[in-house]
């Protein structure tokens, strides 16, 4: 049974992977923050980003999910909604 997470929580965890994995700038890393055109990331990172997030909270990601994945925010609603 996966552990429920706050959306704080989900949030902070993708905060840290983008940092500390992905050399994320700190300040850029809002909700609205859209992955590909704020953050610059590849589907490679977008990948790597699902696959810690699983991790973290024992769950996957559908490829239906994760194809709708264009922002922060979207990540955490889906990984909340896996969840639920």
């Amino acid at each position: 049974m996966a552990e429920k997470f706050t959306k704080e929580q989900i949030f902070d965890e993708l905060k840290k992977i983008l940092v500390e994995e992905l050399e994320i700038n700190d300040g850029d890393i809002v909700p609205e923050a859209n992955l590909f055109e704020d953050l610059d990331l590849d589907s490679i990172d977008a990948v790597d980003i699902a696959v810690r997030m699983q991790k973290f909270t024992d769950k996957k990601l559908s490829p239906a999910e994760f194809k709708k994945i264009r922002t922060v925010n979207d990540v955490v609603e889906a990984v909340y909604g896996l969840l639920g």
